[in-house]
């Protein structure tokens, strides 16, 4: 809601009138800006409260976020809408969902690839300088720390771009699979919701 209002100011007062794209284009790169800041900011203030090696987990796992996120936007363009039709006429959960994925390919895959990569790339580099800082300062080498940072960057490189490398052939091999399996995930969340609504709805009605 912030960045939509935020890019209609852009908008009036720079007098600059975008295309559809365009304006898709500054949303998603605002929201990029203040998500990435959002968790560099909240890592640093959580960061000096944890261990280290609890600090390289969490590293871990927004490398591997990464790379899924990379995985389904790739999985979602290589898929095609044939067998998630003949799905949605034997009623299969996720079915008429999935087909929505694939007729917006280029919306999934601009916020899984472009959006959550960018924001897990910016982050990874952000949490591996603070655990190379960490650790120097824990052991007290600091002789040490430009070595350390080479090997930080190298392996983070080499997972993000050796799992994404990875899981692109794995989803265009598999991209139907994939494709719903992340609807029916979606499905089954959003169903999850509703039921949750509807009994604070009923809750409210017995009051």
């Amino acid at each position: 809601m912030f960045t939509q209002q935020l890019t209609i100011f852009l908008l009036i007062n720079g007098g600059v009138l975008l295309s559809g794209n365009q304006r898709r284009a500054l949303r998603v790169g605002l929201l990029t800006f203040f998500l990435s800041v959002s968790i560099s900011t909240l890592f640093q203030f959580t960061q000096t409260s944890t261990v280290f090696w609890f600090s390289a987990l969490v590293l871990l796992v927004v490398v591997f976020l990464g790379i899924i996120f990379d995985l389904i936007g790739t999985a979602t363009t290589a898929a095609s809408e044939e067998p998630f039709h003949a799905m949605a006429s034997d009623r299969v959960i996720g079915a008429k969902r999935a087909i929505k994925l694939v007729r917006n390919a280029d919306r999934v895959a601009s916020f899984c690839n472009d959006v959550i990569g960018d924001i897990c790339g910016t982050v990874s580099g952000s949490i591996g300088a603070a655990l190379v800082i960490d650790f120097v300062a824990t052991y007290n080498i600091p002789q040490y720390r430009n070595l350390l940072s080479i090997i930080i960057v190298g392996l983070v490189s080499a997972l993000t771009v050796g799992g994404k490398a990875a899981g692109k052939s794995f989803a265009i091999k598999k991209s139907s699979v994939i494709v719903w399996r992340v609807a029916f995930l979606l499905e089954k969340v959003d169903q999850l919701k509703n039921r949750r609504t509807k009994d604070g709805k009923n809750k409210k009605e017995r009051r």
